[in-house]
């Protein structure tokens, strides 16, 4: 695959970080009891998500449970 495709494939990726999209794509309950499961210090503040903070809440959520953003990305996306 080439570059601009990579691109495009991780952008499509990223997207699904958004914490609009990852509400609309499925059970937003689900995903945060399955993530509160696995980490237990996750509270309802946790997954509040602004518009256009997508960053500043991954990087919270990294903080909060000692993974890197790309681990978090990950995660979520196995779920």
């Amino acid at each position: 695959m080439n570059t601009y495709n990579n691109n495009l494939d991780n952008d499509r990726r990223d997207d699904l970080f958004d914490g609009t999209e990852l509400r609309a794509r499925g059970n937003w309950t689900e995903l945060k009891g399955k993530a509160r499961q696995q980490y237990g210090n996750l509270t309802d503040d946790d997954f509040e998500y602004a518009e256009g903070k997508q960053e500043e809440w991954l990087g919270s959520l990294s903080a909060k449970i000692g993974r890197s953003i790309d681990d978090v990305k990950s995660w979520f996306r196995s779920l």
